[in-house]
């Protein structure tokens, strides 16, 4: 018989084994039992002696099953504010963008008065995707946005951006036939800090646009209502596509437990991240940075402005915010870092980065946002990195579920979201 301490959880555990018989010995701590026989089950064994501070994950299956994935793109992404771009995207009356949603794709567009409307792109008449490429063909149909009007390649309807249909050739009243019966299928939307949001399947009323809420997407409105979100604009783009659920991302977002042995460079400028895995650190009013440092660079200084109307605590800390479900918004005093999540499959995730500025600093003839940027991408890949590392692993069938620390609470928020809008017994273990 051997004996080995592993030091479970910083507990104080004895293993005696031999080749038929394993007993696992708690000589101190909040253990839920002394003494367990061997079990074929490593999983069930170990749950065994989890302190009671220790929360079950969802099941693993809500990560890789393709099915799991499925019914969240049905019961939960199409019934959500999901967010999709900014109002940057389609800044004047008669300009529009198309957006893939998750298999589905809507047409954005800018109305005369300056309001905005979404519909599905698809025509009424025959189901035509009205806007598309066919650049593999070697052709260009006559379709598409033209001059503010949205028109079909297949039978030339066309269609305003208020969804309206306008024309149908050699269709005429005397046909029985009423244009107002043929209207693209609306899609809601709705705005907040300069960011457009999307819901597939509105209620009655939401294809009108409004600005969204605390009661709509959670306390961001709130905790970031300082920050000059609306006027921002856009300086720098970059798309990842990460070979991870995005819920794996979502909750490697949500704490900072992992931070002290990913990310090196963040926690030069944030030393805060390597004490107790972050348990002690005070959202509400930001993250603090090391003394003379108050922005995410490598060097925590740069050349830029404060946004004005920080508070004192602000003008030196960073703040962040997961939007659910799809984004996710970091906050510097003089930039911020947007990420749009979209969902590709079960294990697959494009994470696309927007780098946002005051638009006064980057009129600046020697305005260069790269010390940000190059900061953020750095910190951004050691993230995709082990969320890759963490869906390989769940993948591999081993385990049923994983565990959350005290430090990673947040991430429990995951679990009532989805319970809420799934039904607890979807991601029952």
């Amino acid at each position: 018989m051997n004996l080995i301490n592993p030091s479970l959880f910083d507990l104080s555990i004895l293993t005696a084994s031999n080749q038929n018989h394993t007993e696992l010995y708690c000589i101190e701590g909040p253990l839920a039992i002394w003494k367990v026989a061997h079990s074929d089950s490593r999983e069930v064994m170990m749950s065994q002696f989890v302190s009671s501070a220790m929360k079950a994950s969802l099941p693993f299956r809500c990560y890789t099953e393709p099915a799991f994935f499925e019914r969240e793109r049905s019961a939960l992404f199409s019934r959500e504010w999901v967010c999709v771009a900014r109002c940057e995207d389609v800044p004047e009356p008669g300009n529009a963008i198309v957006v893939p949603v998750l298999g589905e794709s809507v047409i954005v567009g800018r109305l005369e008065d300056g309001s905005l409307r979404a519909h599905q792109n698809i025509c009424r008449h025959r189901g035509s995707k009205l806007c598309g490429d066919d650049s593999k063909w070697g052709v260009t149909l006559n379709g598409g946005i033209d001059r503010g009007f949205i028109r079909c390649p297949y039978h030339q309807w066309t269609y305003g951006f208020d969804g309206a249909l306008i024309n149908a050739p050699h269709l005429t009243k005397s046909d029985d036939f009423n244009v107002k019966d043929f209207s693209l299928i609306p899609v809601g939307i709705a705005t907040w800090g300069g960011f457009i949001f999307l819901k597939l399947r509105p209620e009655l009323g939401e294809e009108i646009p409004r600005a969204l809420g605390v009661a709509d997407i959670g306390l961001a409105p709130k905790r970031l209502a300082n920050y000059p979100l609306d006027r921002l604009q856009t300086a720098h783009t970059i798309k990842y596509e990460v070979a991870a659920n995005w819920k794996v991302i979502a909750e490697n977002y949500n704490e900072c437990y992992h931070c002290s042995g990913v990310h090196p460079e963040l926690c030069e400028i944030v030393p805060a991240f390597r004490k107790k895995g972050g348990l002690e650190l005070d959202w509400e009013n930001g993250v603090p940075h090391r003394e003379r440092a108050w922005t995410y660079t490598f060097t925590g200084t740069t050349s830029r402005k404060p946004f004005a109307g920080l508070d004192e605590f602000e003008l030196v800390r960073h703040k962040g915010e997961l939007v659910y479900p799809n984004m996710m918004l970091s906050m510097s005093a003089e930039h911020g870092a947007a990420f749009i999540l979209w969902p590709i499959s079960a294990e697959k995730t494009i994470v696309e980065c927007r780098f946002l500025f005051d638009p006064e600093e980057i009129s600046q003839p020697n305005f260069n946002g790269s010390d940000a940027i190059d900061f953020w991408d750095i910190t951004n890949r050691q993230d995709w990195a082990v969320c890759e590392r963490v869906q390989q692993g769940m993948s591999m069938g081993a385990l049923e579920h994983g565990w959350y620390a005290p430090m990673e609470d947040d991430s429990l928020d995951i679990r009532k979201y989805l319970a809420d809008r799934l039904g607890a017994g979807a991601i029952s273990q």
